[in-house]
């Protein structure tokens, strides 16, 4: 019985240390150089739905075959869906100067506008192209008109700076994003 126990001890502490040494890469938004005007005073970002190798901790990159691969050594930083929808709430926020939150929403008062976000690609390629594609949806709780579209967005960035330069570039991605809805979506 010890034995067993000194084996799964020396399993976990194993997989603890190689879960360890991952670097992790966090997302950090551009700065804002425009304001958008929107039709709402408070919107709730919905959590946003991922691709499951997009929704993975791994980074992963599309290879000219069309393969995507990724390694357990380069990692987000935090949880993708949480991240990403935590990144678009904040530059809508930053972009509007409106109140914005991601769900679950924070104030009393109901907001009187939620924004979702179906996300079909999100993905960086090995030709240095980050790129989003989806569709977004714009309820309303007050008789105006409701909205969607579809958004197909790429940002460019160098292959040579590897998880980091990828970070930079889907920062920047979701900045852009958050711009096309609000000028879409939220006017």
């Amino acid at each position: 019985m010890n034995i067993l126990k000194t084996i799964a001890t020396v399993g976990l502490t194993l997989t603890l240390v190689a879960c360890g040494s991952a670097d992790r890469f966090a997302v950090q938004s551009p700065p804002v150089t425009e304001k958008i005007s929107i039709s709402f005073a408070a919107v709730e970002v919905r959590d946003v739905s991922l691709p499951s190798y997009a929704a993975a901790d791994e980074i992963h990159i599309r290879k000219s075959n069309g393969t995507l691969v990724s390694s357990a050594d380069q990692l987000w930083a935090d949880a993708p869906s949480r991240a990403v929808a935590l990144e678009l709430s904040e530059n809508l926020a930053r972009l509007t100067n409106r109140r914005v939150a991601s769900e679950p929403w924070p104030f009393e008062a109901y907001p009187d506008a939620r924004v979702e976000v179906r996300f079909s690609e999100l993905l960086a390629s090995d030709a240095g192209q980050f790129r989003a594609s989806g569709q977004y949806f714009v309820a309303v709780t007050d008789g105006r008109r409701e909205r969607s579209g579809l958004f197909d967005l790429a940002v460019g960035y160098d292959p040579k700076g590897g998880p980091a330069a990828i970070a930079a570039a889907r920062g920047q991605l979701i900045l852009d994003l958050a711009s096309f809805i609000a000028r879409e979506g939220l006017k």
